[in-house]
C-alpha cells in the first residue's frame, strides 16, 4: 500500500490532553465549589450543541454553571477552562517533522467548543503545523458520524485510500474507517505514533 498522502489527527488526547474532559470538570468542581454531579448532569444536555457550535459560550456556562449567583466571576472561570490545556510536546515535534518533509499533508479533525479550539490553536502554534481544522464546532458534526470525515475528504479533495487518521477513541477510528480511511488508535506518545507513521511508510526525515 502506498504511503499517505494527507495525515489527519486528533487534537485532544494526540496533540494536546483532552481539553474540557471529565478530568477538567471534576477540576473545576473541586476549584469553585460546585455539585460535581449536578453540573454533569446540566453539562450532559449541552455538551453535543456546545461542540457542534450550536450553542455560544455564554449560553452554555449560564446552563452549567451560572444558573445560580457564584462567588467567582465568569472571566475567572474561562482561564481554569483554557488552562487545563497541555501540549503533547514530543508528539508536536513528530508532526514538524512531518511536516518538514513536504511529503504529507496535515490536518485534523477534532470534537471541540468554538472558544476552546481557537484558544487551543493559538496557544500552541497549531495554525503553523496544519493547513486545515475539520472541527466540529465548524462543521455542525461530531465524531464518530461518518459526516465529519466524509467533509475533511472533500475538502482537501483526497481520496480515503490515500488518508492516514489518528485519534485517542476506539469509536473515532471505528467511524473513519466506515469510509474507507486507513485510522489507527493514539494515545498522545510519540514512540506508538512513530511505530505507526513508519509502518504507514510515511516520511519522517
Amino acid at each position: 500500500m502506498a504511503p499517505p498522502t494527507v495525515l489527519f489527527l486528533d487534537v485532544g488526547g494526540v496533540c494536546l490532553t483532552n481539553g474540557w474532559d471529565h478530568v477538567a470538570r471534576r477540576e473545576a468542581a473541586d476549584r469553585f465549589d460546585l455539585d460535581f454531579q449536578e453540573t454533569e448532569r446540566r453539562h450532559g444536555a449541552m455538551y453535543a450543541e456546545f461542540e457542534r457550535g450550536e450553542l455560544e459560550l455564554d449560553d452554555y456556562l449560564r446552563h452549567v454553571v451560572f444558573f445560580r449567583d457564584r462567588p467567582f466571576s465568569r472571566e475567572d472561570f474561562v482561564d481554569f477552562m483554557r488552562g487545563r490545556s497541555r501540549a503533547h510536546a514530543d508528539v508536536l515535534e513528530l508532526v514538524r517533522r512531518v511536516r518538514d518533509t513536504g511529503t504529507v499533508r496535515l490536518a485534523t479533525i477534532n470534537n471541540e467548543s468554538r472558544m476552546l479550539n481557537e484558544y487551543r490553536i493559538g496557544r500552541f502554534g497549531l495554525d503553523r503545523l496544519f493547513e486545515a481544522f475539520f472541527s466540529s464546532c465548524y462543521l455542525g458534526v461530531r465524531k464518530p458520524s461518518e459526516r465529519i470525515f466524509r467533509t475533511a475528504l472533500d475538502v482537501l479533495d483526497v481520496d480515503a485510500s490515500e488518508a492516514l487518521f489518528l485519534d485517542d477513541r476506539e469509536e473515532n477510528v471505528v467511524g473513519a474507517r466506515t469510509v474507507g480511511l486507513r485510522a489507527e488508535v493514539l494515545h498522545g506518545r510519540a514512540d506508538a505514533m512513530t511505530e505507526i507513521l513508519e509502518g504507514a511508510g510515511v516520511a519522517l526525515s
